[in-house]
């Protein structure tokens, strides 16, 4: 339970960081610097906190497809939009997915892995996801 707690916290920091630089006035047009290794307009996967927190991305993907791009699953995956207008939908490899909003993160905890992902060009999550 105490790495869990660890890894929400290195992501509480970035959205923090995130939040930040969102407040400085820049454009959503504007291509921002990287962050935590993942530069504008990726979203990246993260194997750990450590990775997380050196800027280690294990990959990243960019282009807004119709369907699930294959990500090989690994246990303990963050994963960091950087993108300013587009969500992204996670499917988990328990069934489901889950909907990741513009300029946030999430971390998975170990009965969790990601399996495909889809990155759309709407700006916010259906309504119950």
């Amino acid at each position: 339970m105490k790495s869990v707690v660890r890894k929400a916290a290195g992501f509480a920091g970035v959205g923090l960081f995130v939040a930040a630089t969102s407040l400085t006035g820049a454009s959503a047009a504007h291509a921002e610097g990287p962050t935590q290794g993942c530069p504008y307009p990726y979203v990246c996967f993260y194997v750990d906190n450590d990775a997380l927190l050196a800027g280690r991305v294990l990959s990243k993907y960019k282009d807004v497809t119709s369907g699930y791009q294959a990500v090989t699953p690994r246990p303990h995956y963050g994963v960091l939009n950087t993108r300013n207008d587009d969500v992204v939908f996670l499917r988990l490899q328990s069934g489901g997915s889950i909907c990741l909003p513009p300029n946030s993160q999430t971390v998975f905890a170990d009965g969790y892995r990601v399996n495909g992902i889809k990155i759309s060009s709407s700006s916010t999550c259906p309504a119950g996801q």
